[in-house]
């Protein structure tokens, strides 16, 4: 059996936790009760997640800013519009439009200008999603997709032979969906796979489907031997073969992008017996090693990277498969044995299904039964995360009709810090009408409070939850004793624009793995000029920051998946983090900065720009770092959400914004000036699922949506929606 070292939670004990908010634990729920799948507790054991402490004693007085900017010492530097100085007066910091591609960009022109820098956790955030992005890259370039190939062709191999075997038997029709099932995987990720006669007509229709990526159709391939009543509930959305996020880069990621969706979302389905014979045939081969080592390999790096699927897959079907048949198995027994197969199909069916559905189900009225329909063997399930799941209940049909009769078929980005505890997050969501849809107050309070009581080891079981642990601190109300701009409600919600930036970051960074839910239906000037800035204290993500990087580094390191030239750049990504953790301390206290920490503050868009190079370092391209700079640049977008049949929910930053505040620096009040996240939510066309290079197209050419309204507390802006630039 596949081992991975996940230590087991007993779902019972979890059940009873959540539940109890409820009804109390009885057993006597039904099916439509509120629950959250055991799998998210699990802890895995990849890396030590070494705790950082914080030395957290905030004791600064508070200060008012002029409104004419006269009591700030460096003001006569800058020149503001009247809504922007209004703003800074008022909150003691503001939000302009800026339009760098890149973080560094902008540090290193304040340090030319001899302008002081604020470093933003929104630049250190963007500087682990560089680094993240570059690694996963990376080991599936060197190690995932030849793993991948020996699968495919291990894969084929066996089904033929199974075929071979059952030729003629009822199991036929199973076996050459299998067969079929790997060629479309091994077609995808190369072209030069030998399609078998016995499967040709149905790979190359389901290919067709797959290329086209445009519409959601019956699965030619999952409607093998099917009943017309059946094929409603047997379609595939194939707009998510759209290759996106960094899997745009090359034709070889583009394939890889493919293969592993086709993979990760075909469901065959436990409530059909012929499917269930499919799903037996897929555990019984790999159990052989040849395809079990490189399953094994690319299911544990992906987990480490992206968590662990919540779909039955290999490890619980294996279980049902031993306990029914015993610890030797055979096609012959398995195949045959009449009297055995009955008892197996009823444990594969007792076998816990998915917290969060990614199958298009259209009607509750053809489809009464969700569960049933959705659970299922899948060979490389997409992964659970988190955020999926506060989405899954967030939305039809766990949420009814609001008054007006309409449904939510698509989550906000701001579910996500309410349900981790947010009052600000809350109170938007109230004004936008969120908590009029029935059943929504109530599942928000279930989840808040589900989230609340979570093991912490939970939150570092992967890579995936331990950056979503890093920005629980960006939803807390800030103590009193923290500088006078970050303690107002406009800062409140320049947090929660850092977390849902940095958030879509992570989505856009693993698009391929973690599950969508689905609704149903240089140098300075000469001059002398005191440019000692500040750092934006928060020590909390500064910590939980530098033990996400030493994970990351170590986590790889024991699977050799690390060279030295990227632990040395995570251990000095942990060390900046370290630093800026221990300044933020002192900021809080009063306490003067040495001359050391003040270079490194000033020379912070230098350390930018070495993990931007070092992120990059692979391609190598004519023109230089103008040129990389073009085909890299900072927006990103990510698809999160899909309301059936056409409908997603986009996520997406833009461009720079620069961020002005006014701080306390050695006694006196100065404005200081950073970069944070530029933050989009959008419904967009399925069938156009966004890449990052046609949003960058949209933001050069102005066809950008509308930004969130919220973000108005802290943005300048003057007539109809339009925002100023100092």
């Amino acid at each position: 059996m596949h081992a991975t070292g996940v230590k087991q939670v007993s779902m019972l004990l979890i059940l009873c936790m959540l539940m109890s908010l409820l009804v109390g634990c009885d057993g006597d729920q039904s099916a439509d009760d509120f629950i959250t799948n055991d799998k998210i507790t699990l802890a895995a054991d990849f890396a030590p997640y070494k705790v950082v402490p914080v030395n957290e004693r905030p004791s600064l007085p508070a200060y008012e800013v002029a409104a004419d900017l006269s009591n700030v010492e460096n003001s006569s530097r800058f020149e503001f519009n009247a809504a922007a100085q209004q703003r800074l007066a008022e909150n003691g910091f503001v939000v302009i439009p800026g339009g760098a591609a890149e973080y560094f960009i902008l540090y290193e022109i304040n340090r030319y200008d001899n302008v002081p820098n604020l470093i933003t956790t929104d630049a250190m955030l963007h500087n682990y999603h560089l680094y993240f992005q570059h690694l996963l890259k990376t080991v599936e370039k060197n190690k995932l997709i030849p793993e991948l190939k020996a699968l495919n062709a291990g894969m084929m191999e066996i089904s033929l032979d199974q075929y071979r075997q059952v030729q003629g038997s009822e199991w036929e029709n199973a076996v050459l969906r299998n067969l079929a099932f790997f060629t479309v995987g091994s077609s995808l990720l190369g072209a030069n796979t030998a399609i078998p006669a016995e499967v040709k007509s149905v790979v190359e229709a389901e290919l067709k489907l797959i290329n086209a990526h445009q519409t959601t159709a019956v699965s030619p391939l999952m409607s093998m031997g099917a009943q017309p009543d059946e094929l409603e509930s047997l379609k595939e959305d194939y707009t998510q073969y759209i290759p996106r996020g960094h899997y745009t880069s090359s034709d070889e990621l583009k394939s890889y992008f493919k293969a592993m969706m086709w993979y990760g979302r075909m469901t065959f389905r436990a409530k059909d017996e012929d499917e269930t014979r499919s799903a037996a045939l897929m555990t019984l081969a790999l159990h052989e090693a040849e395809v079990q080592t490189p399953w094994a390999s690319i299911y544990d790096t992906t987990e480490f990277f992206a968590g662990r699927s919540d779909d039955p897959g290999f490890e619980e079907y294996a279980q049902a498969m031993h306990q029914v048949y015993g610890e030797k198995l055979s096609l012959k027994d398995i195949s045959q044995d009449d009297a055995k197969w009955p008892t197996f199909l009823a444990e594969v069916r007792k076998i816990e299904g998915p917290a969060i559905n990614s199958i298009p189900i259209f009607d509750a009225n053809i489809q009464p039964d969700r569960a049933r329909e959705i659970s299922g063997f899948r060979f490389m399930g997409q992964r659970y995360t988190v955020d999926a799941d506060i989405f899954q209940r967030l939305i039809y049909r766990e949420v009814g009709e609001n008054p007006a009769g309409e449904r939510r078929l698509l989550p906000k980005g701001l579910d996500i810090p309410a349900a981790f505890g947010s009052a600000e997050a809350s109170q938007l969501l109230k004004d936008m009408g969120e908590y009029q849809y029935e059943n929504y107050p109530e599942n928000m309070d279930k989840m808040q409070q589900y989230l609340a009581d979570l093991a912490e080891a939970s939150w570092h079981q992967n890579l995936y939850w331990s950056w979503m642990h890093t920005l629980r601190p960006l939803t807390r109300q800030v103590p009193d004793g923290y500088p006078t701009f970050m303690l107002n409600q406009a800062w409140a919600h320049k947090e929660l624009n850092t977390l849902l930036g940095s958030w879509t970051e992570l989505k856009h960074d693993t698009i391929l793995y973690s599950k969508q839910n689905y609704a149903e239906m240089g140098g300075g000037g000469m001059e002398e000029i005191d440019d000692r800035g500040y750092v934006e204290p928060n020590p909390h993500l500064y910590a939980r920051l530098a033990a996400l990087s030493a994970m990351t580094r170590d986590g790889l390191k024991a699977r050799n998946l690390l060279d030295e030239r990227d632990s040395e750049n995570l251990s000095r990504m942990e060390e900046l983090a370290l630093q800026l953790k221990t300044i933020s301390e002192k900021e809080l206290r009063g306490e003067s900065l040495t001359e050391e920490e003040y270079e490194l503050i000033r020379s912070f868009g230098g350390q930018l720009e070495h993990f931007w190079m070092e992120a990059l370092r692979d391609q190598a391209q004519d023109g230089g770092r103008s040129m990389l700079l073009i085909n890299n640049r900072a927006p990103v977008v990510a698809d999160v959400a899909t309301a059936p049949p056409s409908t997603v929910l986009e996520e997406a930053t833009g461009y720079i914004d620069y961020i002005f505040a006014v701080v306390p620096v050695e006694g006196k009040l100065r404005i200081v000036k950073g970069g944070v996240y530029s933050y989009y939510e959008f419904p967009w066309p399925a069938e156009d699922r966004l890449t990052d290079e046609k949003w960058w197209e949209m933001l050069d050419n102005g066809q950008e949506p509308d930004r969130p309204a919220w973000i108005e507390s802290f943005m300048a802006k003057t007539g109809e929606g339009r925002f100023i630039r100092p």
